[in-house]
Order: structure tokens, then sequence, then C-alpha cells
């Protein structure tokens, strides 16, 4: 298993976000193998489909049953590959369909009333408000935000250079008023709470440390609430809101697949279902024969 993990890690250059989920789905089915004292690289057809099916049991989501079975396909492939197993067990073990629901995504008026709502009277504020600017300018995922670097962010240009996954770099433009609270917020608030041992990152802690994933989740749901948005609103959707409002303002599905740092476009294409179905929900609710 930790020879897999470090040819994931090392070959294919896997963001860490990734090798975890995939270690978790591993020791999960590791723990599987030791209950029924079999090594994990015998384990056979029939005992994968009771431990797919046991996922299920445990009230896993349909997604992740699916994540689980794409890990334990990519392990056994490896080990037949390196000789470390005498078959492939999970030929024929299938994972449910996961529904493909569409995605979250915010209004431009309940944009706007999320990102007037830190108030920017106090550092605290001032620095929540340049957070939730570059999440919708830019659409980074809450992980390349937390480790957005100084080095990576160039005002003048008006562009972040950006770490993604799979350790790859991609350029995304920084709108005006995003640029507008940054700056601010560098030269008014991150010198207050910067010290000697701060990562170089852009947005700290109160206590002058790297900000937290947990951190920025709670950052996004407290305006929300204060805007009179929902309680469960994450970075992800404000990622969502990006995306859709440059495809429906007419963005090509390229440049965004850029922007968004997606390996496929096929991953981007959901968002011009989002445009479809509000384009429906127009034509319903304006047209007068509709």
């Amino acid at each position: 298993m930790a020879a897999w993990l470090d040819h994931l890690r090392v070959e294919r250059g896997l963001a860490a976000n990734t090798l975890a989920a995939y270690e978790r789905d591993l020791a999960a089915l590791a723990a599987f193998a030791e209950k029924r004292k079999v090594p994990i690289v015998e384990l056979g057809h029939k005992q994968l489909a009771d431990f797919v099916g046991s996922l299920r049991d445990r009230g896993l989501s349909a997604r992740s049953q699916a994540r689980h079975v794409f890990s334990i396909r990519g392990f056994y492939a490896f080990a037949l590959r390196e000789g470390l197993a005498a078959a492939d067990p999970t030929e024929n073990v299938r994972p449910p369909r996961a529904f493909s629901g569409l995605p979250r995504y915010l209004t431009p008026p309940q944009v706007d009333a999320l990102l007037a709502a830190p108030g920017v009277e106090s550092g605290v504020g001032l620095r929540d408000r340049a957070i939730l600017e570059v999440l919708y300018a830019t659409g980074l995922r809450a992980s390349e935000l937390t480790s957005l670097t100084l080095e990576g962010l160039d005002l003048e240009l008006g562009v972040v250079r950006v770490l993604g996954k799979g350790s790859k770099e991609r350029l995304v433009p920084l709108g005006r008023e995003a640029q507008r609270w940054t700056r601010r917020y560098l030269d008014e608030t991150r010198p207050l709470v910067a010290r000697d041992v701060s990562p170089p990152v852009v947005f700290l802690s109160q206590r002058g440390g790297r900000l937290s994933a947990m951190g920025l989740w709670g950052i996004v749901r407290r305006h929300a609430v204060t805007a009179g948005g929902e309680r469960v609103l994450t970075p992800h959707v404000l990622r969502h809101s990006f995306a859709t409002h440059l495809l429906e303002r007419g963005a090509d599905l390229r440049a965004l697949q850029a922007m968004l740092g997606h390996a496929d476009i096929s991953t981007t294409q959901i968002y011009t279902h989002v445009s479809r179905e509000r384009l429906r929900q127009i034509y319903d609710k304006l047209h007068p024969r509709a």
C-alpha cells in the first residue's frame, strides 16, 4: 500500500488532499482484509464486492462509494503490474452510479450582499472582505486561496499565480475590486498580525499563522449569515458562482477551464448545464406563452 502511495506522490504528482483521500480508502480496505485474516493483495472478487457493499451499509454516498472503487482499482492495477498480486480482482466490481447534480451558485445580488457583509472598519473585517473578493474574482479552491503566496500575487498586472491540483501552476486574472481590497488589506491589516515566523502567504489568521481550511469556511459562513444567506454556504459555492457568471456573460469554455485549473474540459462543461437551466428558468418566467 505504501509503495502505491509513493508512486502516486512521486511519479504522478497528485495533490496532498487527493493522496490523503486515497490513503483513507486503502486503510478502510486494509482493515476489511485484516478482519478476514487475508492479505490485502489476496482478496478475491467476492470479498471486494462485499467490501463495496459494506460502504453502502455504512451510509456512504454513491459518490464516496465510487471514489473507493476507483482507489482500489488503481491499487490493484499497480500491484499486478509490480508483481505484488497474481490477479486483478476488481475487473467486474462496479461502483454505484453517482447522481451528478448541478453545482450550487449565488445570483449576482446575493454575491453583492455577501461581499458587503464584513465590517471593514476592523482589521479582521478588512481581511475577510479581501478574501471574499478574491474568491469570487478568481474562482480559487479553498486550499489554493489559503496557500496563495505574496510572491504569487501581482497587483500591478492584476493576476495571481496559483499552484493547483497535481502541482500544476496557472495564472488567473484578478479584478479591479479584488485588487483594491487586497491592497488595502496588505497595507492596513497584514502588517499588524504578521510575525517573523509567519508564512509568506497573503492571508493570515488573527495570530499571524496560515489560515486553515476550516477557518476559511467559517469566514464564508459567518458573513453569509450576516448577508441573510444560508449557514451551509462554502467557499466552493463562490467558485461555482465565478464560473457560472463568467459563462453566462459569454466567457469561452476553454478560457474558463484554464482559469479553474480543470485537467479535463468535461469537468468545466457542467457549467453549460447550469446556464441552460438558468435560461430555462428565465424563459418559463418571462415568456408570455411558456
